[in-house]
């Protein structure tokens, strides 16, 4: 009897500690639901919380000229910033830039550091599936320059057999490569100019908005640009998944900025155009 008795009452105490496990497991489930569910009430209401907060975290790098970057001043300024700037002080908040490397740019976001970036950040598919991104801020395409002089240049295709000045693991140099041209390494877009404009390389490849910005301030520079590519890229504000509300806003913003030609103003100034179109 004793026996039975110890039996059952083995069997009652196996019993309830998995039934306890069974309950933690389930208590812990529901903690990570629970805190999931929370985050994104958060990123839900996040209009809110700015609007609380009366301040709008910007994340930038801040060595980024002519987007974000400092002025002889010390000062924060450029295109990105002013363009950011104008979108908080539409929302009715103070923005508040978080200048950060790019390469922990978006971890930054994503720990909620700040609640969006301005930093020239290209729309694409592989980002739009982890990000959320406001409406195009600027569009650019890619640009065939050549010297002044030149008048035999008139398309990518004419540039096989030439030399191109481009930094090699750049989406214009695999371009030049593409159309057949002999690369010439440099470290960036200056370099590439200074060469074409000494008649050292026959083109360069590169960024429309970079060769409006550099022209700007160096209009006696023999360069102009022979081609256009058709395929523009465009850059947003990028948000953490789930921003809806706030990303609804800063469209508003940016779409009366463009109406009122405050957008338009901002352009000029840094670029001389509107680098919108």
């Amino acid at each position: 009897m004793r026996k039975l008795t110890f039996f059952f009452v083995l069997l009652l105490s196996t019993f309830l500690i998995l039934s306890a496990c069974g309950k933690d497991d389930k208590a812990k489930e529901d903690k990570k639901e629970d805190k999931k569910t929370a985050e994104k009430a958060e990123d839900k209401d996040l209009l809110a919380k700015v609007k609380d907060d009366g301040k709008l975290l910007i994340g930038t790098e801040g060595t980024y000229a002519p987007f974000t970057f400092h002025d002889e001043s010390g000062n924060l300024t450029g295109f990105d910033v002013e363009i950011a700037t104008e979108v908080a002080k539409r929302l009715g908040v103070e923005p508040e830039f978080k200048e950060t490397q790019w390469d922990a740019i978006f971890a930054g976001l994503d720990a909620k550091r700040f609640d969006m970036i301005a930093n020239q950040v290209g729309i694409r598919p592989d980002r739009q599936e982890k990000y959320d991104f406001s409406d195009p801020y600027t569009t650019s395409a890619a640009v065939l320059i050549v010297h002044k002089e030149n008048n035999e240049i008139k398309n990518f295709e004419d540039i096989k057999g030439l030399n191109a000045a481009q930094s090699l693991t750049s989406n214009y140099g695999e371009m030049a490569k593409k159309y057949g041209a002999n690369l010439v390494s440099v470290e960036g877009f200056t370099q590439s100019v200074e060469l074409l404009a000494s008649k050292r390389v026959d083109v360069t490849i590169n960024d429309r908005i970079s060769y409006l910005d550099y022209t700007k301030h160096r209009p006696e520079a023999p360069i102009k640009v022979a081609a256009t590519s058709e395929d523009a890229s465009a850059s947003g504000l990028m948000f953490r998944k789930g921003s809806d509300t706030l990303v609804a806003e800063v469209n508003k913003a940016l779409t009366e900025m463009v109406e009122d030609g405050t957008y338009k103003k901002i352009s000029e100034k840094w670029f001389g155009e509107d680098v919108l179109k």
